[in-house]
């Protein structure tokens, strides 16, 4: 089986996670953890990074410290995994959901404005597999409505929009480190911010509120949200070599992307558009003759491992269930989520696993 994917660990990795065994800094005290913060917010382009558990805890602190609540509409896509709509709704809130541009599979901003009611409180950008969401509209329409940025750049490692880094919009941003990231802790994630009021919150937040004059009394409920110096030692050794990541990441989506042209049925993504180069951070493709289900089904019998594309919102069960979203239709992301799925693609994938990923899709087609 050629896994979906494979990460690599061929930097600093077993020095500083064999540095923490032999100091005994395996927790969240150790010195890691704040390098790690610093050294993503200078790449990034921020002022602040706040290191937590997961990207998940990211959007759950990130949407308490900028207030979200009962009541609350927040704008978002549809098509995205289900964390950014349940931090939401765990805040209290509601998500509003817009449906994908055709072309980067992102939020489709031209549909935003139509969306803004009295009770939106904010914008939470999802950039998608590949590419960016448009910032440029989003940030027009935010001052105009005086609403929050959140910015979900947990696929977006290393990309820019129009030359700024994915991560530095906005008033706050997340990121994951999960291992199918450019840059894993393994778990792991990061909120980033240039307010420093911000910053603090989501300190407090992600440390279950204690106290600096006493500990054991709280006057607010957090999380214990906490990353381990153990991750933050693979994180910092991890951003040492992102530039190599992404270089070999549009290395992957360019092979594949030869191997795979002019094939009948096969919808790839663009290479670039008019604001962004795709970073790949998935190789994603839709097949326009059978189901995604059905394409997954018989790659993995021929040895191929696969992922589906994110299921819908608006499509989602557990909301179904509350009574949302019943009359609401978004075909885009309807048909991506019906005939789309990513293959192997991990920085691990050698260029002749590749080879034959492709030649046995090709035999399917």
């Amino acid at each position: 089986m050629i896994p979906v994917n494979t990460p690599i660990f061929n930097g600093n990795e077993l020095k500083y996670l064999t540095e923490c065994i032999k100091t005994g800094w395996i927790s969240s005290e150790g010195p890691f953890i704040k390098q790690f913060e610093d050294d993503m917010a200078k790449y990034v382009g921020r002022k602040f990074g706040v290191a937590v558990s997961n990207g998940s805890a990211a959007l759950d602190i990130a949407l308490r410290a900028i207030g979200i609540e009962e009541g609350d509409e927040v704008i978002m896509p549809t098509f995205t995994i289900i964390s950014p709509a349940q931090s939401i709704v765990y805040a209290g809130g509601k998500p509003v959901l817009v449906d994908a541009d055709e072309n980067t599979w992102c939020m489709n901003v031209s549909h935003i404005e139509s969306k803004i009611t009295s009770k939106t409180k904010a914008i939470l950008v999802v950039h998608i597999y590949g590419f960016p969401t448009d910032m440029d509209p989003i940030i027009e329409l935010a001052n105009k409505y005086k609403l929050f940025i959140i910015e979900d750049a947990a696929e977006m490692h290393g990309q820019t929009y129009n030359g700024k880094m994915c991560g530095s919009f906005g008033h706050i941003s997340t990121f994951s480190f999960y291992p199918n990231k450019h840059i894993t802790t393994g778990e792991g994630g990061m909120i980033m911010t240039d307010d420093v009021l911000l910053a603090e919150k989501c300190k407090s937040y992600r440390n279950l509120c204690f106290k600096p004059e006493r500990r054991f009394v709280h006057d607010e409920l957090g999380w214990n949200y906490r990353m381990t110096n153990l991750q933050a030692a693979l994180g910092v050794a991890q951003l040492e070599n992102i530039n190599a990541h992404i270089i070999r990441k549009r290395e992957i989506g360019s092979i594949y992307s030869q191997l795979l042209a002019d094939i009948p049925g096969i919808e790839l993504m663009p290479k670039r558009t008019e604001y962004a180069e795709n970073i790949y951070w998935v190789f994603a493709v839709i097949c326009k003759r059978k189901s995604a289900i059905e394409m997954m089904k018989l790659l993995a019998e021929k040895g191929v491992g696969t992922r589906p594309f994110f299921y819908p919102m608006h499509m989602q069960p557990v909301f179904k269930k509350r009574g949302w979203y019943t009359n609401e239709n978004y075909p885009v992301s309807e048909r991506i989520a019906e005939y789309g799925f990513y293959l192997p693609s991990g920085l691990g994938i050698t260029n002749d696993e590749i080879k034959v990923v492709t030649e046995k899709l090709k035999s399917i087609l």
